[in-house]
């Protein structure tokens, strides 16, 4: 009996305590066993059956592998193989491809509050004909496309607002956090006849390097959560506006993470397994 309270008091701290549980889920270097499952939400959640993105493949090399972040659900690793794939076919160069899950997803020691479930990826604004070494890929150079509240038009070319149409206009995307300056630049851009896509475009601070993609909750998972439906229409209007009125550059800088949300039960079970 006592050994079982010891247990259930860790239990406690790892999955309703505020701070170090990340670093209880970055320990883990293997995945849970089982059918595929995205548990929760991307800011309380966890993965079970999750499949690794190979380091690299065609169009594609991930970024600091030694973080052993490259890891989601199924769906996700397709749709970064499947984008990856289609923008080489259109001459875009290499994708570089940032932080996805954990083996089993849960909170993250640092960098983000979110990328918890397997449905998150940050793929980067910079674009690389060449394949890079190992050295480069463990401690890559960022490209800004924002400088103070306008788009840099030295970094910012044809090949990063195509690359973030191709993403946005895939079915399983749900939605894609961008600067709101480069929100403003793709509603600029884009055909009045052809702008349903650019609603899955969410402003946000920071992601001036990168643009973040969050798939939606696959058939497979009952038990994801589903995000609030953000409003109708491109919002590329007031509601972009009242982002621009706001300090859209330099990014934050990152903090440590403390998770103050509780996980679901059923991570416990993931993360112990």
């Amino acid at each position: 009996m006592i050994a079982r309270a010891l247990l259930l008091a860790v239990l406690t701290v790892a999955f309703a305590g505020p701070a170090e549980a990340g670093t209880d889920w970055a320990a883990v270097a293997t995945p849970a066993p089982g059918q595929a499952e995205v548990i929760g939400s991307a800011a309380a959640g966890c993965l079970r059956g999750a499949v690794s993105l190979p380091l690299e493949g065609p169009g594609y090399q991930v970024l600091r592998p030694s973080r052993n972040r490259h890891w989601g659900h199924p769906t996700m690793v397709a749709f970064v193989r499947d984008l990856a794939a289609t923008a080489a076919r259109e001459g875009i160069p290499g994708l570089l491809i940032g932080d996805m899950a954990q083996p089993r997803g849960g909170p993250m020691a640092s960098g983000h509050a979110s990328h918890q479930n397997g449905l998150d990826v940050d793929i980067w604004f910079r674009l690389t004909p060449r394949r890079l070494g190992r050295a480069e890929t463990e401690a890559p150079r960022p490209l800004g496309m924002v400088r103070y509240a306008a788009l840099d038009q030295g970094a910012w070319t044809p090949d990063q607002a195509r690359l973030l149409e191709l993403a946005a206009r895939a079915p399983e995307v749900e939605r894609i956090f961008v600067n709101p300056v480069i929100k403003r630049e793709m509603c600029r851009a884009a055909p009045a006849a052809d702008r349903a896509w650019l609603a899955k475009l969410r402003p946000w601070w920071g992601h001036d390097e990168h643009f973040h993609v969050r798939l939606a909750c696959p058939s497979d998972s009952p038990d994801c959560q589903i995000q609030k439906p953000f409003p109708e229409g491109d919002g590329c209007g007031a509601e972009l506006l009242s982002w621009l009125d706001k300090p859209t550059w330099p990014a934050p800088p990152d903090k440590p993470h403390h998770q103050s949300r509780p996980l679901p039960d059923a991570c416990a079970s993931v993360l112990r397994r």
